[in-house]
């Protein structure tokens, strides 16, 4: 019976198997035929319905100063590309009748490379059926790419010509080089903040980025919003263009004339601590000075005598002596514990006999040192202290990438009762402002607290953050210390510091228009491993101050390195702190410019080229005639460029255009509206001398190479 079973089964299995393996065979055979002879058919099924999510940037946030005027701002560039195969098919009849005129609008357009290596390279391209290939390797502005739209093919829809872009925002600094460090930048390729403002107030400035969904339907694409992208705030910076633009101009001279290696300058508002100019300039391998690193924050070094009115404060601070303590200093050399202190003046006899107030008048190293070794040799800390509560060495949270805080080590004993770390000539030259590392930044904020009447301002960078006229952030003034110390000390500093400058070193750092007050700093910069014995020395020049004496409203510190003799903080920063505080008074001198007018003179006033719009409202107000030929009034905020011919009895006013493509004229203008000229049209620009211009170094009306360095000289 089992085996007549086994008869029928073994049939049936067989039967099954051999019905699966036809099966099977069908379905790898049907595959197959897919994977073959339906390929195109379904790869366009799929091509119909992709669809991807595609970010959309956000335009950054602007940086403005602190009266609205625009120090970095967004505008976008593009890279230009080819598709030569747009909705999958190619351009060929389209592309091969229309390539010439292509590549001889590109040359016309981008006149370095020729209408020929147009070609050469666009037909590359073409013959590999590129998808996105690059017309020209750079970002181009706005202004540019309309150009480029307009030639054949490129005019037409991306999805028929094949000719599309990548956008970016790029950021534009209207006032050039002016507070770069402060302000910030860039890296382009990247689009991400690099330094300054920019990085510090990136998660404000960048907005959020979008979301689209991308989808190809047929042969055309449809791009669906998803998530809309948010744009950045602006913030309002503490800056002023018109201080840092004197405070840059006046440092960079003086650097030139004592062939400096690099200088400092910053500006601070005394009663909120408002930055109005912090300059940074380095000469390069060329021997021009830019803004490379932010040194006002970050080159902590001795500061030298500057450092001396925070000893002696600690000492009338702590009651330890007062001004009119008299100090034998001899004939300007002093054994301090095996080592010489010297006065500057040691080589003509010293200052013999003099009082704690005249020692700073006349920055005598004996004389403070002398005073704090005598009071504070056995307790050193106590010392230490004092300059702690003084918020000399106060981390004041600065805003920006690479603050470096002052150190100011305290001395400690071991078990033994030893001290560490600690000599017996640490405390007299700490008390002349070596063995510390002290930032500009720190050391003009003490001076601000001074001018303050004792309160210490934290120093302030940005007042607010708005959005579409509103403002959603605010930052106050913030007070670092409301007492630096006791009401009598600071008013005693203020006046000898007021006799640094009518009587003192600080001579040059003075004006004959208001009270200046302040304090000289010349020391030694030791060059690491080699020290100070090393040939060649380096000097930290210094002056720290404010000014007007009788009512503070700012207070400035000047620093300059420099290499070999002479050297001096007083001659040398305290002239740059003397320029800028006399460019800075006279901008609050407010004249009607009716006291301008004077009826009786004969002579027409000298009127420079450059926008003649400007120039004719302040000749009407004047009464002084002009020719006007210039064709209209320009729109609002539209400059006008135009000649300005001094006559015998009126100022002809006429407007120049320039073609297109040529470099400008902008001879007889002022520097303000030549730089603004040239560097809108793509332009760098250097400038040599002041007043106006009389020489360019790129003739006018020759072809303009956007990017190209463009020298004026101004007398």
């Amino acid at each position: 019976m089992s085996k007549f079973n086994s008869d029928k089964v073994m049939p049936r299995y067989f039967a099954i198997a051999v019905a699966f393996t036809l099966i099977g065979v069908a379905i790898i055979g049907k595959a197959g035929y897919i994977m073959t002879a339906e390929k195109q058919y379904w790869s366009d099924v799929a091509a119909r319905l992709v669809r991807d999510s595609l970010s959309v940037k956000p335009t950054r946030g602007n940086i403005l100063s602190c009266d609205g005027q625009l120090m970095a701002s967004s505008i976008p560039e593009f890279r230009i590309f080819m598709d030569f195969m747009p909705g999958g098919q190619r351009i060929d009849t389209m592309w091969t009748d229309s390539v010439d005129l292509i590549c001889e609008g590109l040359n016309r357009i981008f006149p370095a490379k020729s209408a020929k290596e147009f070609k050469r390279d666009l037909t590359k391209g073409f013959e590999k059926g590129a998808r996105h290939w690059p017309v020209w390797k750079q970002r181009i502005d706005y202004g540019t790419y309309t150009e480029v739209k307009k030639l054949p093919v490129f005019r037409l829809d991306k999805n028929k010509g094949g000719f599309h872009t990548e956008e970016f925002n790029s950021r534009r600094r209207p006032f050039g080089s002016l507070a770069s460090r402060t302000v910030g930048d860039m890296f382009g390729a990247k689009d991400t903040a690099r330094c300054g403002l920019e990085l510090s107030y990136d998660s404000i400035l960048r907005g959020t980025d979008g979301i689209t969904h991308r989808r190809k339907v047929l042969k055309n694409y449809m791009s669906v919003p998803v998530t809309p992208p948010v744009n950045g705030a602006d913030i309002i910076t503490t800056i002023d263009v018109t201080m840092q633009d004197i405070a840059e101009r006046s440092l960079i001279d003086e650097l030139r004339k004592v062939n400096g290696d690099m200088g400092v300058a910053i500006l601070m508002e005394v009663q909120t601590g408002d930055v109005k100019a912090m300059v940074n300039m380095t000469r390069c391998a060329d021997g021009e000075y830019r803004e490379i690193m932010n040194n006002a924050i970050s080159y902590r070094c001795e500061p030298g005598s500057v450092f001396k009115p925070a000893s002696i404060m600690v000492a009338l601070d702590d009651g330890v002596v007062d001004t009119s303590y008299v100090i034998h200093t001899g004939s300007g050399v002093m054994d301090m514990h095996g080592r010489f202190m010297k006065d500057h003046n040691w080589r003509r006899g010293g200052y013999q006999d003099i009082n704690v107030a005249r020692a700073l008048e006349v920055s005598s190293n004996i004389g403070v040192s002398y005073v704090i070794d005598r009071f504070y040799y056995d307790h050193p800390e106590k010392y230490v202290e004092g300059l702690y509560r003084t918020g000399i060495a106060d981390d004041l949270h600065i805003p920006l990438v690479g603050y470096a805080k002052p150190i100011i080590r305290m001395p400690k004993k071991n078990k033994r009762g030893q001290w560490l770390n600690w000599s017996k000539t640490a405390l007299p030259w700490m008390s002349i402002g070596y063995e510390t590392q002290v930032a500009p930044i720190n050391t003009v904020a003490f001076y601000n607290a001074i001018a303050n009447d004792g309160k210490m301002m934290r120093p302030r960078f940005v007042k607010k953050v708005v959005k579409n006229g509103e403002t959603i952030m605010e930052f106050p003034p913030v007070v670092q210390k409301e007492r630096i110390c006791k009401p009598q000390t600071v008013r005693t500093l203020q006046t000898v510091l007021e006799h640094v400058v009518s009587q003192g070193l600080g001579k040059k750092a003075g004006s004959r228009l208001f009270r200046v007050a302040g304090k000289t700093g010349t020391a030694q910069v030791s060059k690491g491993a080699a020290g100070y014995h090393s040939g060649t020395v380096d000097y930290w020049l210094s002056f720290a101050g404010y000014f007007p004496a009788d009512e503070p409203r700012y207070s400035c510190i000047v620093c300059i390195r420099k290499s070999g003799l002479p050297a001096s903080g007083g001659g040398m920063s305290g002239l740059v702190f003397h320029h800028i505080a006399e460019g800075v008074m006279a901008r609050h001198i407010k004249l009607s410019i009716d006291d301008a007018r004077d009826p009786s003179a004969a002579m027409v006033p000298e009127v420079k080229s450059g926008n003649v719009v400007a120039a004719d409202y302040v000749l009407r107000d004047l009464g002084v005639a002009s020719n006007r030929d210039w064709g209209g009034t320009g729109s609002a905020g539209t400059p006008v460029w135009g000649r300005a011919t001094t006559g015998p009895k009126a100022v002809d006013l006429a407007r120049v255009n320039t073609p297109k493509g040529t470099v400008p004229d902008v001879r007889g203008m002022g520097a303000s509206d030549a730089v603004y000229l040239l560097e809108s049209q793509g332009l760098r620009v250097r400038l040599h001398g002041r007043g106006r211009v009389k020489r360019q170094s790129c003739e006018p009306g020759t072809t303009l190479r956007r990017g190209r360095e463009c020298v004026l000289y101004l007398e």
